[in-house]
């Protein structure tokens, strides 16, 4: 008797490990504008590893999802999240990184159902009718305006490859910064300046949280703030990195993520 209760006693601790495991929601990692799904590499190793199921999605318009600049659009990339979710179970724990805040306001505007939180990493956060070009318009402390080459004949928004590297990796190691400006790819013109209608009977309804980047040049830790103050949240985290904290500290990036999920 003593050893079936030993027996009953083990499987329950096991069954007991298996729902909590179960019971952590799926994550979704959108990346940003000039990027692809690649960039998610080290928080999504670190995120495997801690039990939970990740989802990355390669966003249309850039030489990992191909597609003719001119039938992008926001309202594509806003399916394209949508269609991925749709073998989701649960609601998922959605993550934007920079222009992906405004993806995922889309989303959550959408399906605001299928959405348990939604984590704005270094990332624009929209408040009704505003677009990636109106927010960067109020953010006089960001460097990447001079460098910004439109190519209105492409369709196509480009940064100037000299600047990449101090942009993008300010804080990174010199081995990163030496292959950054070749993984930075082109972005098509039109979802940078839709606005995304938002509403406060759905989007405002969904749990939110901000990573904030202390030492970034792109959207400025100013702007971050003001947007945070105008859209509250309910978990804030802050990171002591430039614009891409996947490459500079995937690990605290994961963590942060993690209990903005809780």
């Amino acid at each position: 008797m003593k050893l079936i209760s030993t027996i009953l006693a083990a499987s329950a601790l096991l069954l007991g490990g298996n729902t909590m495991a179960a019971e952590k929601p799926e994550i979704v990692l959108v990346h940003g504008a000039f990027a692809d799904a690649s960039v998610w590499q080290g928080v999504t190793a670190k995120l495997k590893a801690d039990g939970y199921q990740v989802t990355t999605i390669n966003m249309p318009g850039r030489p990992s999802a191909p597609q003719a600049p001119d039938q992008v659009s926001l309202d594509l990339y806003k399916t394209t999240v949508l269609k991925a979710l749709e073998k989701s179970t649960k609601p998922v724990v959605l993550v934007g990184h920079s222009f992906a805040g405004i993806t995922i306001s889309a989303v959550a505007e959408a399906a605001p159902e299928k959405v348990k939180t939604l984590v704005y990493v270094a990332a624009y956060l929209p408040r009704n009718g505003e677009s990636l070009l109106s927010l960067a318009q109020q953010d006089p402390d960001a460097k990447i305006g001079p460098h910004l080459q439109i190519n209105k004949e492409k369709g196509m928004a480009v940064v100037e490859y000299a600047a990449r590297a101090d942009l993008f990796a300010n804080d990174g190691p010199a081995q990163l910064r030496a292959v950054l400006p070749d993984l930075i790819v082109d972005e098509p013109l039109a979802p940078l300046a839709t606005p995304v209608p938002l509403s406060a009977d759905r989007f405002g309804k969904v749990d939110k949280a901000y990573v904030h980047t202390t030492l970034d040049q792109v959207i400025s830790p100013a702007l971050q703030t003001t947007m945070v103050t105008a859209t509250p949240v309910r978990f804030e985290a802050t990171l002591k990195t430039g614009h891409l904290p996947f490459l500079i500290n995937p690990n605290g990036l994961a963590e942060a993520i993690e209990q903005a999920s809780k």
